[in-house]
């Protein structure tokens, strides 16, 4: 799809909001700030997710979305271990995630949730709305490894 690698997208993307983010931080306070940031990432994220919808051409099942992972893990931005993967299922641990420490590395670790960890089941709502993703923990927020749990439940097949 997209020749450009999302993680690198992604570092472009925190290059042009950082100095947003901190005049927001300055002129709102740092709670505000992040609030509207975490709202216009998630609208984001879901306009995203339709888009890539549309581009599958209505095959956007669990199996599709799976087959998407590559272009979040290219260039080495992921490293996962997958539990489980069927019609219905898709676990994954993610052990290496290079996203949060492109954000530590350009001292936006604080917001990098924001940035990029709110988009996973925001995307799902814009991709398909019977895909529900779970995750109790991030290596964002100084975990071991980020516990990604999508399921697939087709409500109107």
């Amino acid at each position: 799809m997209d020749s450009l690698p999302i993680i690198e997208l992604r570092r472009i993307e925190a290059n042009i909001v950082k100095p947003i983010y901190e005049e927001m931080v300055k002129s709102l306070g740092k709670a505000k700030a992040q609030e509207i940031l975490g709202q216009a990432i998630i609208q984001n994220a879901i306009e995203h997710g339709a888009s890539y919808a549309a581009r599958e051409g209505g095959a956007n099942d669990l199996a599709a979305f799976a087959a998407l992972l590559p272009q979040w893990t290219r260039n080495d931005a992921l490293e996962i271990d997958f539990i489980e993967q069927s019609d219905t299922k898709l676990d994954f641990n993610v052990t290496r995630c290079r996203y949060s420490e492109v954000y530590r590395e350009m001292g936006l670790g604080e917001i990098g949730h924001l940035l990029s960890c709110n988009r996973d089941g925001s995307f799902c709502d814009g991709y398909n709305s019977d895909i529900k993703m779970t995750r109790t923990q991030t290596k964002m927020d100084g975990a071991s490894h980020c516990d990604f749990r999508y399921t697939y439940d087709p409500q109107n097949d």
